[in-house]
């Protein structure tokens, strides 16, 4: 498999990943939320919270007032995921970037790969 940094150019990997760990921090605060309170002592949801607050007051003018609270990081997540789908290859010149084509994702698929699949 071919090094991702010889296929994208390294700017493309370091907004990828900063957009994927934003992404999935949100998707982590909204499964976190479904066993805990926002407002719960737990470090893990503490660094969720605390992390995705910021994100989520710039996405409050666009976000619908009749989805439930614990929707909302779902919700903004899926901007994230949208912009690196569609976006991210548009301004690339790709027209399909195929599966597992997510730097960040297909980094750690290929690292789950080597451990479990040899």
């Amino acid at each position: 498999m071919e090094d991702l940094i010889f296929i994208h150019p390294l700017w493309v990997i370091v907004i990828d990943y900063i957009l994927g760990l934003i992404m999935w921090t949100l998707i982590g605060r909204a499964a976190m939320n479904i066993f805990l309170p926002e407002n719960s002592e737990f470090f893990f949801m503490r660094f969720f919270v605390l992390a995705t607050d910021p994100i989520l007051r710039v996405f409050r003018p666009i976000t619908p007032g009749f989805l439930i609270d614990p929707l909302v990081p779902m919700f903004v997540a899926w901007f994230f995921f949208l912009f690196r789908f569609y976006v991210m290859p548009w301004l690339l010149g790709y027209d399909v970037m195929g599966m597992l084509s997510f730097p960040l994702e297909s980094d750690i698929a290929h690292v789950l790969y080597q451990m479990f699949g040899g």
